[in-house]
């Protein structure tokens, strides 16, 4: 696709990692260019972005002074994509977990789509190198997630997506709250609520060889409260109109609207 194409990688402690998977990225989709969001690693992956940038002019950095989380950093991405005129926006672990050449299958779906979710729980995705119980963590949390949220979502946790920029643009992102994991639920709900055209391809989920998982038992907690939260309060707003507000604008039509949400 002839689209300005920017992928959103945000790190900490992911030395070992982000060049392989910038090389991946690079063999993969060449004429993408790649943002690394890095929260002040202590362990030099900062360091190591800039001087990838300084080799690759498809290469950016973004500092950030200390670790905010995964919501945060990905807003952070996704202003400073829409300030410099990019048309599609990715989200991509650093870790591996997220396989580049899968990129061009996300790229595809997009022709006909507004935001694509590279899903592990469609035919034809699948997750390896998992222990059991954190893959019925995972399929467990996404079909509580779905009835909760009466989502139409096989894989709304995966963090692999990609997204047409305008959408972005007209999602009220201003009252986001979530920074965890749970962030990527919060802003898919949102799409899906808004009206987008949403699509999933399958991927292949693969468990990171170097480094530590950043997931934790605060992160599911706060999943399970804020979908569980949302859940309700969106019931209730069904049963008590114009009483209760629900948790996400059922629309949202531009910049303004989202703005005032």
């Amino acid at each position: 696709m002839s689209d300005r194409v920017l992928v959103i990688v945000p790190t900490y402690d992911e030395v070992e990692n982000l060049e392989p998977v910038l090389d991946r990225l690079r063999a993969s989709v060449p004429g993408a260019h790649a943002l690394v969001v890095d929260d002040g690693s202590p362990d030099g992956t900062g360091e190591l972005a800039e001087k990838l940038a300084a080799l690759d002019d498809r290469v950016h950095v973004l500092h950030r002074t200390a670790k905010q989380g995964l919501g945060q950093a990905y807003m952070a991405g996704f202003r400073w994509a829409l300030e410099r005129g990019y048309d599609v926006l990715v989200e991509m672990d650093a870790d591996g977990s997220h396989a580049p050449e899968q990129l061009p299958d996300l790229l595809a779906a997009l022709r006909t789509a507004d935001l694509v979710l590279g899903s592990r729980y469609v035919p034809g995705g699948a997750v390896t190198d998992w222990p059991v119980h954190r893959l019925l963590l995972s399929r467990a949390g996404n079909r509580y997630t779905r009835w909760a949220l009466r989502l139409p979502l096989n894989d709304a946790t995966g963090g692999y997506r990609a997204v047409r920029a305008e959408l972005i643009d007209r999602l009220p992102f201003d009252d986001v709250s979530s920074h965890g994991y749970c962030f990527q639920v919060d802003w898919a709900w949102r799409a899906v609520r808004a009206g987008a055209r949403v699509a999933e391809v399958p991927i292949t989920f693969t468990e990171r060889t170097s480094g530590r998982s950043k997931m934790s038992g605060s992160i599911v907690r706060e999943a399970l409260v804020r979908v569980t939260l949302w859940g309700l309060q969106d019931r209730l707003a069904d049963w008590l109109p114009g009483r209760v507000r629900r948790p996400v604008p059922a629309r949202a039509g531009g910049r303004e609207a989202g703005q005032h949400e």
